[in-house]
């Protein structure tokens, strides 16, 4: 059994079969639906906590609704039940007590070392489901949208335009995993920060080579296969949305953005989206986008994940 709390926990040989176990999976589920039975439960009688701190959707029903697909059950755990990690109750005796009634765990928080000594603490799996350093199941359903779209991983060249937040930090450290070329569109001042560039490095010694910084979006997507955004104002950053509004307002994907990529290039969201702030509704709602196909893939990541941290094989 294994946490999962960074991409930079896995190998190029791990992130390949989560993604091919999130491809069976996906089979799996569309071929029970087409005639009317429930598909394979491959974690019958298992349980898993969610704690959230962060409001959610697509995270909320990726981990509860993938895992009673799986024959499993899932509790909710929200804030306002067992408050922020480590001030109700100590983050051991939580952990602790979780142990006792289920057998994986996921937590999307504010802090990365809650989630850090969760899983030190814990004797389940732990999955971060987000926090202010990374959100490792989005980046695995990015890139088995990403894989469905292009065929291939191979080659692969990304943009990213605004801020270098959580998700944006999985990537630099997905990119260094797989060899794609990742340039990402920052103004001055947000740039990623030297602990994530750190992460980078111990898992290719060429991530300086494959992730790039400039500051001109046309520039990032002239050569782009995908092009990425995200919010400019992440949970926990309320205070600053006026000044990142300003200094994110020439980072926003529009019409004219797209047009400077090329023509097979299409567009991703991980959602929520501020229309008209990073992204436009004619993009979003454009031909080119992937955002909601993004939103479904959420769930069969999960799905795989959850059993790969248990161990079982699909």
């Amino acid at each position: 059994m294994r946490d999962l709390i960074s991409i930079g926990d896995l190998t190029r040989g791990d992130a390949e079969e989560l993604l091919r176990i999130a491809g069976v999976l996906k089979s799996e589920l569309e071929e029970a639906l087409s005639i009317g039975r429930r598909p394979t439960p491959h974690l019958n009688g298992k349980s898993l906590a969610m704690i959230f701190e962060k409001p959610s959707l697509r995270t909320r029903c990726s981990f509860e609704i993938g895992m009673f697909q799986l024959g499993g059950h899932a509790v909710n755990l929200a804030a306002s039940e067992i408050g922020r990690l480590g001030q109700r109750e100590s983050i051991r005796d939580l952990a602790r007590n979780l142990d006792r009634w289920v057998q994986i765990i996921q937590a999307r928080v504010f802090s990365h070392a809650g989630v850090l000594e969760l899983a030190r603490e814990a004797h389940s799996p732990v999955i971060n489901g987000l926090s202010d350093f990374e959100h490792p199941t989005q980046i695995m359903a990015d890139y088995l949208t990403i894989k469905e779209q292009r065929g291939s991983l191979d080659g692969l060249k990304m943009a990213w335009i605004g801020d270098s937040n959580n998700v944006a930090q999985s990537h630099m450290v997905m990119a260094c995993l797989f060899g794609t070329r990742l340039t990402l569109a920052i103004p001055e001042g947000y740039d990623p920060p030297a602990a994530i560039w750190e992460v980078c490095e111990r898992v290719s010694s060429k991530s300086h080579e494959l992730v790039k910084i400039v500051r001109d979006p046309r520039e990032a997507v002239a050569d782009a296969d995908v092009l990425y955004t995200d919010t400019w104002v992440s949970m926990g950053q309320e205070e600053e949305t006026e000044r990142r509004r300003k200094a994110f307002a020439g980072y926003q994907i529009n019409d004219a953005l797209v047009a400077a990529a090329p023509a097979h290039a299409f567009v991703l969201h991980d959602m929520p989206a501020h229309r008209g702030e990073e992204i436009t509704d004619s993009v979003l709602d454009g031909p080119r986008c992937r955002a909601y196909d993004q939103a479904e893939n959420r769930m069969h990541a999960i799905k795989a994940i959850l059993c790969w941290c248990l161990g079982v094989r699909v």
